[in-house]
């Protein structure tokens, strides 16, 4: 694998993760104080830690945050020793730690490894490929429209609550070809699990949905990712094909929410992107391209588990526990953005390596935002932040760049038709 022998420990050399700080402490990453500004955060992680720094992703729990661009392309190139198996990091979690259903095994390619990876990654990719994206922008649109018409005559709306979160969860039900009975359980079952609260009553109603959901493609296939999935010659059992519809709820709800919500933060927010002298604003393609090279929606993930001690610049990361890739830090680290323009094909928003994010996914999320956004500012012209955004409040956890509410005003304005 490429990269390894610069990786192997060769000699005993170096500090271990732990002793980085004399003092012994870690910095939490999950905090609100965290979430509220981030980016300073990995400023003074870098000055006093380098490349490598020593987190704590819920209380007690340690991790190692790569927040040096160059280490972080190592690292995600060497999956021998930085494999994504987190089973013997689970053994040892504390029980009942929330954010343990996001990180522990799955048979799916997000947490697999080897030939289980490739035989997980292919079946998805293929389905997912299936994708028709001309005609998931009119989806967009004909979910977009019924949504901003509910709210449009009130003159203000949390929009991620009442536009963002349901049109993304309407959109990934038909590409995934679920009812929207089931999709309502999913929503509610899913929702404890994205924002990492434990509630085992809403992962058996999401798993509950799942299993209805895969029955009823095996009865009624369709021109869908999850009848796809079921006829793929790779035959996956029930349970394989649920986790991968869960892989693929996770990943086509979180991240394109916060790619959404993030990217009208900025386009409110920064003038940059308000209409110019001659009458036009950047196109929102533009937006978003900038919030995934320097702010991108999943900020420290990608997360390896090596299973034993390794030696990586200078530093010894321990056997058996997180390593995650500071996304948004690494595509701001100096030594990648000095004298060159930070953009999402050369940052690390989506990933790299055999864990990075599908080409076609990736078409699939941005389409969703471009639309979603377009849509809505399309119907309100005039939205303003009926926050100072100076004091954006931002979900805490240790993965996600996500704002709790997006309140805005605007004036009211008569229902569009819906077409």
């Amino acid at each position: 694998m490429t990269g390894q022998s610069r990786l192997q420990p060769a000699h005993r050399r170096g500090r271990t993760a732990a002793s980085t700080d004399s003092s012994g402490s870690r910095i939490p990453i999950y905090t609100k104080e965290f979430a509220a500004d981030p980016h300073t955060a990995y400023r003074r992680m870098r000055l006093r830690y380098g490349a490598l720094a020593p987190v704590d992703i819920a209380p007690g729990v340690p991790a190692t945050l790569v927040i040096g661009y160059r280490t972080a392309l190592r690292i995600l190139d060497d999956t021998t020793q930085f494999p994504s198996d987190p089973r013997a990091w689970q053994q040892k979690a504390p029980a009942g730690l929330p954010i343990v259903p996001m990180m522990q095994w799955r048979p799916n390619a997000l947490r697999s490894t080897g030939a289980d990876h490739e035989r997980y990654r292919g079946v998805v990719v293929e389905a997912l490929a299936g994708v028709d994206l001309i005609a998931l922008r009119t989806r967009v649109a004909r979910a977009a429209v019924p949504l901003i018409n509910r709210f449009c005559a009130d003159g203000s709306a949390d929009l991620i609550d009442r536009y963002v979160v349901p049109l993304v969860f309407e959109v990934l039900n038909g590409i995934l070809g679920c009812p929207p009975d089931l999709g309502d359980q999913l929503m509610h079952g899913l929702g404890p699990i994205l924002d990492m609260r434990t509630d085992e009553e809403a992962e058996t109603l999401a798993r509950k949905a799942l299993v209805e959901l895969i029955a009823g493609r095996r009865a009624e296939p369709g021109d869908d990712v999850t009848s796809r999935l079921i006829r793929h010659p790779a035959d996956l059992s029930d349970d394989e094909l649920a986790h991968q519809l869960l892989g693929l709820f996770w990943t086509g709800v979180e991240p394109p929410r916060n790619l959404i919500a993030n990217t009208l933060l900025l386009i409110l927010t920064d003038p940059r992107f308000s209409a110019n002298q001659i009458g036009f604003a950047p196109p929102v393609r533009a937006a978003l391209d900038e919030v995934l090279a320097t702010d991108p929606p999943l900020a420290n993930h990608c997360i390896t588990y090596p299973p034993l001690p390794v030696l990586i610049d200078d530093i010894w990361l321990p056997a058996d526990q997180p390593v995650l890739i500071g996304l948004a830090a690494c595509n701001n680290d100096p030594e990648r953005t000095v004298g060159t323009l930070s953009t999402p094909e050369t940052g690390l928003a989506w990933g790299t390596g055999v864990h990075a994010c599908p080409a076609h996914a990736r078409s699939i999320a941005g389409l969703i935002a471009e639309e979603a956004i377009d849509q809505l500012l399309d119907a309100l012209p005039d939205l303003r932040p009926a926050f100072d955004p100076e004091q954006a409040v931002w979900r805490p956890g240790p993965f996600q760049r996500a704002l709790t509410a997006l309140p805005v005003e605007f004036p009211p304005t008569p229902g569009m038709r819906i077409f």
